[in-house]
C-alpha cells in the first residue's frame, strides 16, 4: 500500500522548534520530489519548501528563509522539515507531497502535479 504517513506536529510557543517526519510505505522516496505544504484555517493550501530527488536541492518560500530546513534521508526514506524559530502565522496542517520526478530541480509547487499526500499534521503555535 503507497503511502505517506506526517509526524512531528504540536504545539509550542512561538520561538520553539518542532520537526515533522514524512515517512513512506509501499514505495521509494529517492526518485520524488518531495514537497511541504500547510493549510491555515480559512487559507488556501500554500507550498512551503520541497527538496529534489538528485542533489537534494532544496527550496523555501520567503517567510520560512533561514527558519525552516528540509532534509532527507532515502536510507529511512523519509524527509525532514526543521523548523525553528516558530511564529504563530505558522499554524497550520501540514502535509508532506511526493512527485515521482528525478531531477536537480523541485517539482512545481502547484498541489496538482504531486501523486501523493499525507493525512497531515497539525502545529500550533501559541503562547
Amino acid at each position: 500500500q503507497v503511502q505517506l504517513v506526517e509526524s512531528g506536529g504540536g504545539l509550542v510557543q512561538p520561538g520553539g522548534s518542532l520537526r515533522l517526519s514524512c515517512s513512506a510505505s509501499g514505495f521509494f522516496l529517492d526518485i520524488y520530489g518531495i514537497g511541504w505544504f500547510r493549510q491555515a484555517p480559512g487559507k488556501e493550501r500554500e507550498g512551503v519548501s520541497c527538496i529534489s530527488s538528485i542533489d537534494a536541492t532544496t527550496y523555501y518560500i520567503d517567510s520560512v528563509k533561514g527558519r525552516f530546513t528540509i532534509s532527507r534521508d532515502n536510507a529511512k526514506n523519509t524527509v525532514y522539515l526543521q523548523m525553528n524559530s516558530l511564529k504563530p502565522e505558522d499554524t497550520g496542517v501540514y502535509y508532506c507531497a511526493a512527485r515521482r520526478f528525478v531531477s536537480r530541480r523541485c517539482p512545481s509547487s502547484s498541489r496538482a502535479t504531486y501523486e501523493y499526500w499525507g493525512q497531515g499534521t497539525q502545529v500550533t503555535v501559541a503562547s
